[in-house]
């Protein structure tokens, strides 16, 4: 039998009855060892009694943000409900205290009310979230609270990020240090050549993941978009729009945000059945939390880590899905964006993030759902008469607060593995094709055409001219082929060796 009781943030939720997913940390408090478990990608912690807490809101307020990190949902939800005069009486019993002070700053945060009480004395300022727990941004100094907001967002869109051990592992990485060392071993005029394939690589991904082949008009349009990131400003929703219109086709281009509620899924089975996979924001909640969200982007870019915030806009975009066509390749262009604009990706280059999701479309697909499976739950949905989703209840702040740890956790997977896949690959291949171009060029006179073909083909096939291939040079006799191929073989084996120097040919 279990005799354990829930505290904290599991404990305020059920108190006050909030249609909210369960927390990332759960907390109990009964007999037995202080022990940790990890149940379905959840954290449950297990305190001994002397650790319970007084069985009151503002007790188990305490124990929250002391103990756990925070859920924002149910922090905005309890503050919205709780009796300010519990919390007031807190305050007052303990006016420096931090939890008390921390309660009473997300309490006017999140209400727009000011609670019955005067300003803060002298005292030491205080981080509204743990840094131990959390990842934080930029304090902004609160002298009411004698308190440093430091959150992720803004009143009205606020997600979190968990001090995780994978995130912390990410950062010691330093994975922009570590593109530029790649960029750096590069000769220029490769290095420029290899930067517009990127560009073009992350096009035809972005487009590959929704199973779209773009016209090339539509790719060189999303190209550009791309080159022209630092142009688009994440506090005006005209810009977006303006970005949104480039990149769809024309018929479907918005005017404005949607004004239909729209979801994610699929057509299955023999009688058409249509599978929900993602319920989208209500179209009349789209506006406000499309505002707040340009409010988060500002707020949080520049002032934290920029793999984080590339993460929080645009997993967020996506979430929030503004527009009928064209969500996807805007959130995959934001976090290029962002990156960008950060200092993050080289000057001029590009992480084509895209290519790597393609690779690992089953991890996408997970970290879309560790959101999307957590709220459906708490959508109260049906089908109308014209086979359109309907939302009946109040979603708002399902959107809104959310735990984006394992959007950053993917996000921080996708661009080391983009650096140490399609960058170094890239650049690997153009070295080795132009070192075996001059090689073949060197010892053979022929069309340039005809050299970069013979060695494209012949690298495809480890150096070697395979049968089938063999049928594309009939003016070339079998030992003209085997000369070249021998060329290509040495000027591998230098190239290797680090022999920057073109290669002579082989004597014949």
């Amino acid at each position: 039998m279990n005799d354990s009781v829930k505290v904290g943030w599991a404990a305020l939720i059920e108190r006050f009855g909030l249609n909210l997913p369960t927390p990332a940390v759960v907390s109990e408090v009964g007999p037995g060892a202080r022990r940790t478990f990890i149940e379905n990608g959840h954290r449950r912690e297990h305190y001994t009694p002397q650790y319970l807490p007084q069985d009151t809101v503002c007790g188990h307020l305490r124990f929250a943000l002391r103990y756990e990190p925070v859920d924002m949902a149910a922090m905005v939800g309890v503050m919205r409900l709780m009796d300010p005069a519990e919390l007031a009486e807190w305050l007052r019993a303990e006016p420096t205290g931090q939890y008390a002070r921390r309660a009473w700053f997300f309490y006017e945060w999140a209400t727009g009310k000011l609670l019955d009480v005067p300003d803060a004395g002298v005292m030491k300022y205080v981080p509204a979230l743990s840094e131990d727990m959390h990842i934080t941004a930029a304090p902004v100094r609160s002298s009411r609270h004698k308190i440093e907001d430091n959150l992720l967002g803004v009143p009205g869109y606020c997600p979190t990020v968990r001090r995780t051990e994978a995130i912390v592992e990410y950062q010691g990485k330093r994975l922009d240090q570590r593109a530029r060392e790649v960029l750096a071993e590069c000769e220029p005029d490769i290095l420029a050549r290899a930067v517009s394939y990127l560009f073009s690589k992350e096009t035809t991904k972005s487009f590959e993941i929704e199973h779209e082949v773009p016209s090339n008009d539509k790719a060189e349009r999303f190209v550009r978009s791309l080159k022209e990131a630092s142009r688009v400003s994440l506090g005006r929703m005209d810009d977006l729009i303006a970005l949104q219109n480039r990149i769809v086709n024309p018929k479907y281009a918005a005017e404005g945000l949607r004004d239909f509620q729209n979801f994610v899924g699929e057509t299955a089975g023999f009688d058409y059945t249509e599978v929900v996979h993602f319920i989208c924001p209500r179209p009349e909640d789209i506006h406000r939390l499309m505002r707040s969200w340009h409010g988060m982007s500002e707020r949080i870019v520049g002032q934290t880590d920029p793999v984080v915030a590339a993460a929080l806009a645009s997993f967020g975009f996506v979430f929030l899905h503004p527009f009928e066509d064209g969500n996807g390749r805007i959130h995959r262009f934001l976090i290029h964006k962002i990156l960008s604009d950060e200092g993050f990706t080289p000057d001029g280059a590009l992480f084509p993030v895209s290519a790597s999701i393609m690779r690992d479309m089953a991890g996408y697909d997970r970290c879309l759902e560790a959101f999307s499976k957590s709220i459906h739950p708490f959508i109260d949905w049906r089908w109308t008469s014209d086979k359109e989703v309907e939302v009946l209840n109040e979603t708002h702040d399902l959107y809104a607060y959310f735990d984006a740890t394992p959007q950053v956790e993917y996000l921080y997977g996708r661009i080391e593995n983009t650096i140490e896949v399609d960058l170094k690959e890239e650049l690997t291949f153009l070295a080795r094709f132009d070192a075996s171009l001059r090689a073949v060029n060197a010892a053979y006179d022929m069309p340039n055409r005809k050299a970069a073909l013979f060695t494209k083909l012949a690298l495809q096939n480890n150096g070697r001219l395979s049968g089938g291939k063999r049928k594309k040079f009939p003016e070339l006799d079998d030992d003209e082929v085997t000369f070249l191929e021998k060329a290509i073989r040495i000027a591998l084996e230098d190239l290797d060796e680090g022999d920057d120097d073109t290669p002579p040919p082989p004597t014949p």
